[in-house]
């Protein structure tokens, strides 16, 4: 049975001078004060919410592996997984309250201002996340990788993930849409797992100018360390209705 936890973090902490820069808003201006406002009423309306739970990984092969009865196609994380004994799926969101919050905002640069701040949310969150994994379970470094970052971890492989988590939808109000995007859309789903070596998606992707770019790009990673030198059948992946979801059970806790 997998046991997920749900987490419920106190009003988040909004690294102001970071967004004021991302956002080039003059010091000492009115633009400044207008801003400290909005982010004063996110923070009061902001309720943001994690769930995850302990994989425990029961096989590996070229291209996959098996946590909890569900099987995870990457060669990436295959690789990534290879002295872990144990991962942690999650799905982290700023919360429904808070997408409200930016909803009723008028005016485009209210707007564009809410949807930073419902970003910056969701940031201090998921390391409010990681923080917790990693004194809670002694982790020590721990990297992540998320569905749909890579072409070698479609998005599709979201199904997968949610089936280690339980009722994620009643649990912290995400859903995925046919598309297999989340909702609320300041939503981030993964897996953390220990790392000796921190690895970042960001090493292994080409994309120029990303604004969430957390690692400068490494052309010659994928063949240095990921490429396998076995020649791979073409694999089947499980459709989710023939998908083996593990029975599953939530715990609530909240955290200060």
């Amino acid at each position: 049975m997998t046991h997920s936890i749900v987490l419920t973090f106190a009003p988040p902490e909004i690294d102001f001078p970071a967004l004021q820069a991302t956002l080039r808003v003059r010091e000492g201006s009115e633009d400044e004060s207008e801003l400290r406002a909005m982010a004063a009423e996110m923070r009061a309306a902001a309720q943001p919410k994690a769930i995850y739970s302990i994989a425990f990984i029961e096989a590996k092969g070229e291209d996959y592996a098996i946590a909890d009865g569900v099987r995870l196609t990457s060669r990436v994380l295959r690789v990534n997984l290879e002295d872990a004994h144990r991962c942690f799926p999650f799905v982290c969101t700023s919360g429904r309250e808070a997408e409200a919050w930016a909803g009723i905002q008028e005016g485009f640069m209210r707007r564009f201002w809410a949807d930073a701040l419902n970003q910056a949310v969701l940031h201090a969150a998921v390391l409010t996340l990681q923080k917790h994994l990693q004194d809670r379970y002694q982790l020590g470094s721990v990297s992540m990788m998320n569905p749909g970052s890579l072409a070698d971890w479609p998005l599709s492989e979201q199904r997968a993930l949610f089936g280690l988590l339980g009722d994620v939808r009643t649990a912290i109000g995400v859903e995925l849409t046919k598309s297999l995007l989340m909702v609320p859309t300041k939503s981030v789903s993964g897996i953390f797992f220990p790392a000796e070596a921190t690895f970042a998606s960001c090493q292994l992707c080409p994309r120029e100018s990303c604004p969430n770019r957390r690692a400068p790009y490494d052309p010659e990673l994928y063949d240095r360390k990921y490429r396998s030198t076995q020649k791979l059948e073409p694999h089947l992946q499980q459709p989710a209705s023939s998908m083996r979801l593990p029975a599953s059970s939530i715990q609530n806790e909240e955290l200060a």
